[in-house]
């Protein structure tokens, strides 16, 4: 599996990244599928971009593995994600605080 950008949201949040051309987007329409979506998340490697309402209805065994997760790498976007979490990502994957 090649290195690339994956998204996982509900068609609402996933519609600006179809039209910015990325391809592997997975729809959840039913939430009680969200965590398959996020385990075949977990055969990549690159970053994934995951609603943060969807990231939030999962069982907390999946999120903490997410948040372990360096490779792929996981953003959540939306509700309480954002830069703060990149920067951690960062620091975590290269050991670096790279805003100090």
């Amino acid at each position: 599996m090649g290195e690339e950008l994956m998204v996982i949201g509900d068609p609402d949040f996933n519609i600006g990244f179809r039209l910015a051309g990325i391809r592997n987007i997975i729809d959840v329409t039913d939430i009680s599928k969200a965590s398959e979506a996020v385990e075949s998340a977990f055969e990549r490697k690159g970053i994934v971009i995951i609603n943060y309402d969807i990231y939030k209805s999962l069982p907390i065994q999946l999120r903490l593995r997410i948040e372990d997760s360096i490779e792929p790498t996981f953003v959540k976007v939306g509700g309480e994600g954002g830069v703060e979490e990149v920067r951690e990502k960062i620091r975590k994957a290269i050991g670096v605080d790279l805003w100090k």
